[in-house]
C-alpha cells in the first residue's frame, strides 16, 4: 500500500497540472504574431507558384497581370507581400481565371487558390498576356528602383506608408512593367514608380 501511495500521488499530481493547462486553453494569436508566422514572398516567387496549377486548368495559360494585397500588419517595404492575386487567360479558349497565392490562411487557405472561369479577349490591347520568361526583374529589385526615385523621401515622411505591387504588359511600349504604389492605389497613393520588369530600368513615376 505505501509502494502504491507513493507511485499514485506525483501521478495525480501531474494529471492536475494537465488539467489546469487544459482549462486554460490556447490564447488567440495577436496582430503582431500573426505577422510574424505570415510568409511573404516576391512576385515572381508567387506567381511561379501560381503558373502550374493555370497550365494545369489551361496548358496555354498565360499570366495577364498580378497585383499584391498587404494583410495582416505588412507594409511591402522589402518587395515582398502576403498576398498576391494574378489573371491568367487562354488564349485559344478565350477564358481567364484568377488564381491566388496565400502566404497566411484567410478565407483560404495557404498556398495556391482559384476562382471561377470568365471570359476574355485576345484582341483587347488592354488585357494582353505575357511570357513569364521576360519577368526577370523582380518585386525586391524593383522597390529598390522605386527607392532611389522619390520612394525614400515618402517613407522617411510617413514610415507606415504601405508598398503596394502590379504587374502589366504595355502593348503601346512593348513593356512589362512593375508597377511600385506607395499608399493605396494608383489612383489614391502618394506615388507610383514604374520599373521595367525585364531590365529593371526606370521608366517614370505618377
Amino acid at each position: 500500500m505505501t509502494f502504491i501511495k507513493k507511485i499514485s500521488l506525483p501521478a495525480i499530481f501531474a494529471l492536475a497540472v494537465c488539467c489546469l493547462g487544459c482549462d486554460s486553453g490556447p490564447q488567440p494569436l495577436s496582430k503582431k504574431d500573426l505577422a510574424a508566422t505570415a510568409q511573404l514572398e516576391t512576385g515572381r516567387f508567387a506567381l511561379q507558384k501560381m503558373l502550374a496549377p493555370a497550365r494545369f486548368w489551361s496548358p496555354d495559360a498565360q499570366p495577364v497581370r498580378m497585383e499584391s494585397t498587404n494583410l495582416k500588419d505588412t507594409n511591402g517595404h522589402d518587395g515582398k507581400a502576403v498576398f498576391w492575386r494574378a489573371m491568367f487567360a487562354s488564349p485559344a479558349r478565350q477564358k481567364a481565371e484568377t488564381f491566388t497565392w496565400a502566404g497566411i490562411a484567410t478565407d483560404e487557405p495557404r498556398g495556391v487558390n482559384h476562382g471561377a472561369e470568365d471570359t476574355y479577349n485576345p484582341a483587347n490591347r488592354s488585357a494582353r498576356s505575357f511570357d513569364l520568361n521576360f519577368l526577370k526583374v523582380d518585386t525586391d529589385k524593383a522597390f529598390e528602383v522605386a527607392q532611389e526615385h522619390g520612394g525614400k523621401q515618402v517613407l522617411e515622411k510617413d514610415p507606415k506608408v504601405t508598398v503596394g505591387y502590379l504587374l502589366d504588359f504595355d502593348v503601346q511600349s512593348n513593356q512589362l512593367r512593375w508597377h511600385v504604389i506607395y499608399g493605396g492605389s494608383e489612383s489614391t497613393g502618394k506615388l507610383t514608380v514604374l520599373v521595367d520588369a525585364s531590365s529593371g530600368s526606370f521608366l517614370r513615376k505618377e
